[in-house]
């Protein structure tokens, strides 16, 4: 079976981590994974990708809808046939399907990562929201949805559509079940010893609210002096964080380690606490990782609860609560004694081995029941 997965670049994002490991752990034999990309710039799983035996393929033109489909349409002409076409990019999904629909691609999925309904559209954008709904509506012939938030940010009625499927993120658990050594791990990244630390893993972008992370950090260095702030990742706010940092003071209390590989590790052995103040998620790969690796978390109560994966790990908070609220939170935490793990039982439901079983059920079931509807109309 051949699958051509429709996303923006192949950076370390968390629908992209999913995917690449959903490419690990897929059998290669059975399933040909391909990635059409809207850039030509190289991703950071570009290299891995390939190595697995997958295609990356530009296409260009996403905002100019006629160039975009005489693209896409080369695409599957001269790379396909492909069996499944399974869109990630939210809202333009709808035109990605149509346009497989048009070449005859069987097994169309809209797959929903993301809750965006907090952001306010203009008059043009609520246009474009409603047509892209309508065509996922008519051209998805499946759906998954990441948490029912994201489903109800994607198609409000999902609920009573039984071709979509809610289904949270399979993670790869090997690399939270290996021993570190805290002192190395915090020593590769220059945090002095014995300093309690706040982790937070995202990109450097303005959902993942870096500016509510700052004022906590601010207030919380005022009840506990040596505390530090690890910030893993990179983005286009990045000079914006740094300097926000710098006026605020903090800078010897904060280290930007930018993309890295070793995240389990980090979270793991160089941070006591989380900080997830997120202005809007689907899920949370992030937050699920930092609980996998032992971690208690400060979370925006926007973010999805099936993200919790074990009760009294997570804290919710409001957005609209002071930063002295969270930096009280973040203590409560730090100074707390004991630790905390997610159910063995837990860790078996959101392993990427089941997510893959999921998958490539779907893939089939898709195929089988379209095949089915040919013979018997």
């Amino acid at each position: 079976m051949r699958i051509l997965h429709v996303l923006g670049k192949l950076d370390r994002g968390g629908v992209e981590t999913w995917l690449v490991q959903v490419l690990r752990h897929i059998d290669r034999e059975k399933y040909q994974m391909d990635f059409l990309v809207h850039t030509t710039d190289a991703g950071a799983y570009d290299e891995e990708v390939r190595s697995l035996g997958a295609r990356i393929i530009p296409c260009l033109g996403y905002t100019n809808p006629a160039q975009y489909a005489r693209n896409f349409l080369r695409v599957l002409r001269q790379h396909g046939p492909y069996d499944v076409v399974h869109s990630h990019v939210h809202h333009f999904s709808g035109y990605v399907l149509m346009l497989a629909k048009m070449r005859g691609v069987p097994v169309r999925i809209a797959h929903s990562h993301s809750d965006t309904r907090l952001a306010e559209p203009g008059f043009t954008r609520k246009c474009y929201l409603n047509l892209m709904l309508h065509l996922i509506k008519g051209y998805a012939s499946l759906g998954l949805v990441v948490s029912s938030r994201a489903g109800n940010s994607l198609f409000p009625s999902w609920r009573d559509d039984p071709k979509w499927h809610v289904r949270p993120y399979g993670i790869e658990l090997a690399p939270f079940e290996e021993k570190v050594d805290p002192r190395e791990i915090r020593g590769r990244l220059g945090i002095p010893s014995l300093r309690p630390v706040v982790g937070h893993v995202g990109r450097f972008v303005e959902v993942k609210n870096h500016e509510l992370i700052i004022a906590a950090a601010a207030e919380l260095v005022k009840l506990m002096p040596q505390v530090m702030f690890v910030l893993v990742g990179d983005g286009p706010l990045r000079g914006k964080i740094e300097g926000d940092i710098r006026g605020h003071g903090l800078s010897s209390h904060f280290i930007l380690t930018g993309i890295r590989a070793d995240v389990a590790e980090i979270l793991k052995g160089g941070m006591d606490a989380f900080l997830f103040p997120s202005f809007y998620e689907g899920l949370g790969i992030a937050l699920m990782e930092a609980q996998l690796a032992g971690l208690r978390c400060v979370v925006s109560d926007v973010v999805p609860p099936e993200a919790e994966l074990s009760r009294g790990m997570v804290s919710w908070l409001s957005l609209s609560a002071p930063p002295r609220k969270w930096a009280e939170s973040l203590h409560a935490i730090l100074t707390a004694s004991g630790s905390c793990a997610v159910p063995e039982q837990v860790r078996a439901e959101y392993s990427i081995a089941g997510s893959v079983s999921h998958l490539t059920g779907l893939y089939r079931s898709g195929a089988d029941s379209i095949h089915l509807n040919a013979v018997n109309p």
